[in-house]
């Protein structure tokens, strides 16, 4: 036990159900119990702490990570992470992993029949400002399928990584693009009950962001846990 104030704790419904059968394999993984609820400790209240020293050079720009520039479209993202009251969240490490712009992962296990770019990595990190603010330039990468269905193609996505002040405040989620005609048929975003905070996903374009000539920008404000939280999607 500890003496530490705890966090808030979710309200219901703000996790996606652990069992969507539109999903097929959250019909294998998922619980056959309730879940046991169990008291924050001290480590999941005070850790981790992070530095700038975590980072490399190029962590925030993954077109600059090789000896060649990858082929895609140049996007910048950007935005704030805040918590439940609206105050910023500064420090926190952002840690990104995306397909290229062919929609393939350079993993072993990604056999989709599109070209790997020796140029993309596809993954990058980034720390917040003292307003919560993070940046970083990356492809737009491309949609890939994925076999859960007949015909299933996943929607150009991000994957972000967020461990907040604490454990408890972590979030792993992805940023979708608006106008992708292959939201409304994605089961994984469609697993988050509430249509608004599927919206929360979807990141805007934004022409302030944008950098002439250079790149489209795109703006994803994430806010850790509470009414508005922005949702967890693995």
């Amino acid at each position: 036990m500890t003496d530490l104030p705890e966090y808030r704790r979710e309200e219901p419904g703000a996790q996606p159900p652990a069992l969507h059968p539109a999903y097929a394999s959250t019909v294998k993984r998922a619980p056959q119990q309730p879940p046991i609820r169990l008291p924050h400790t001290l480590s999941e209240l005070t850790g981790p702490q992070w530095d700038r020293s975590v980072l490399r050079p190029s962590d925030d720009d993954l077109t600059r990570q090789n000896k060649g520039a990858p082929l895609g479209e140049r996007i910048i993202v950007t935005g704030r992470v805040i918590d439940e009251d609206g105050r910023p969240v500064p420090a926190t490490l952002i840690e990104i992993w995306q397909a290229n712009a062919c929609g393939r992962y350079i993993h072993p296990r990604d056999q989709h029949d599109a070209p790997l770019d020796p140029n993309f990595r596809g993954e990058g990190r980034v720390m917040t400002d003292d307003e919560g603010r993070y940046r970083f330039v990356t492809i737009k990468p491309g949609a890939y399928p994925w076999r859960n269905h007949a015909n299933a193609w996943r929607p150009a996505h991000i994957h972000l990584s967020l461990f907040g002040p604490a454990f408890v405040t972590r979030l792993v989620t992805q940023m979708y693009f608006p106008g992708d005609p292959l939201i409304p048929l994605d089961p994984i975003l469609n697993g988050v009950p509430d249509p608004a905070a599927r919206m929360r996903l979807v990141a805007a374009f934004d022409l302030e962001t944008t950098k002439p000539e250079w790149a489209l920008g795109y703006r994803f404000d994430i806010v850790l846990r509470g009414r508005a939280q922005t949702p967890p999607l693995g």
